[in-house]
């Protein structure tokens, strides 16, 4: 029984010593790799750079009072279309104490320096009538009355400005009456009734009763890194995709370019504009985020290879040519040199070095033991 205990322990290490050396082997055997097979081809390369921005109207306002108040009525809402001059707003005068009082003083002291006038007027008039006054006294008093009239009536219009908004020879000009001043559509209405307002002034930039748009003119605003602003001039062609308008690219045209970079997330950022050209089947709301495709160079019907077949080493450029049969493994490949062009981040134009039906190593493709 000891006898074949042993027999079999022997047998045990053994096959252990025989896989253990096999193992070895194996390890030791070169691995067998695959690499995908490239072709070049004729087509077509596009060097593009993509912009970020968003799409906005190029002239927008915003519309103030030009009296403080309380806004009493409101004409318009937000997609409202207006035109110059049409009425957005009503707004309630609520007169400053301090102006009022200076008003209504200024109101009674032309009263009373009117009639001191027409009372001295009356006088010169009767010793004229007479002759004892002179012609020229005469008409100094008619002068100095039509003055002072003038004075106690514009004194009267600052005290109706003040109350109402309006005087009364302003006519049809109503201050109380917010209005358009372009045509174009209503984006904002940033305010209620029962909204106090002021009108803009030398301290206050006033607030604001309405945002008015021209909706017709709109423009693509948007950012683009330092290393591609040089290729750019004004005049070239975009092409813009709206986030919100799927499989539609708009085209647009290059206007703007910043003179000065801004520095963002560590990269220096230059703003360009571009009117874009919307169809008026398609709406566009201001502010919708977009993308400016800006075509930089293009080649077209060159041959081409994927840039994964290109070995880069220092200035020179090479390609791996297979020199074994297709399929078959282990695969052997000739290191080729070739002069390379423009590539437009997925493909690269071969100037010399690759000709069609070349088969061309690429990417790691499987492992195998």
């Amino acid at each position: 029984m000891k006898k074949l205990i042993k027999i079999v322990l022997w047998c045990v290490a053994g096959l252990f010593v025989v896989y253990t050396f096999f193992f070895l082997y194996q390890k030791s055997q070169p691995e067998v790799v695959e690499y995908e097979l490239l072709q070049p081809e004729v087509r077509d390369i596009l060097k593009t750079s993509v912009a970020s921005g968003r799409v906005e109207p190029r002239d927008e306002v915003n519309v103030k009072p030009q009296i403080q108040g309380i806004i009493t009525e409101l004409y318009v809402e937000a997609g409202d279309r207006v035109k110059v001059g049409d009425p957005l707003a009503k707004v309630s005068v609520i007169p400053d104490m301090s102006q009022l009082a200076n008003a209504q003083s200024q109101v009674r002291t032309t009263q009373l320096t009117l009639e001191e006038t027409e009372r001295e007027y009356a006088r010169i008039e009767t010793l004229y009538q007479k002759g004892v006054a002179s012609k020229e006294e005469y008409e100094q008093a008619q002068n100095n009355l039509h003055k002072v009239r003038e004075q106690a009536q514009s004194a009267q219009d600052a005290l109706d400005i003040v109350t109402d908004g309006i005087s009364k020879r302003a006519g049809k000009i109503n201050t109380t009456i917010v209005r358009s001043t372009i045509t174009g559509t209503i984006l904002d209405v940033p305010v209620k009734i029962g909204t106090s307002v002021i009108n803009a002034n030398s301290f206050n930039e006033g607030t604001t009763v309405a945002v008015v748009a021209d909706m017709s003119d709109i423009i693509f605003r948007g950012n683009i890194d330092e290393t591609e602003v040089g290729r750019l001039h004004t005049g070239m062609n975009i092409n813009l995709t709206i986030g919100a308008i799927q499989g539609i690219r708009l085209p647009a045209v290059l206007e703007y370019i910043s003179p000065k970079g801004t520095s963002s997330n560590g990269a220096i950022m230059f703003e360009i504009k571009a009117a874009a050209q919307i169809p008026d089947t398609i709406t566009v709301r201001a502010g919708y985020s977009a993308n400016a495709e800006i075509l930089l160079a293009e080649r077209h019907q060159v041959m081409a290879v994927p840039e994964s077949a290109i070995e880069f080493s220092h200035d020179s450029t090479f390609v791996y040519s297979l020199t074994s049969e297709p399929g078959v493994l282990p695969q052997t490949f000739d290191r080729i040199p070739a002069n390379v062009g423009m590539s437009d981040g997925l493909y690269i134009e071969i100037l010399d070095g690759v000709s069609e039906g070349m088969n061309l190593r690429g990417n790691l493709k499987t492992e195998k033991d």
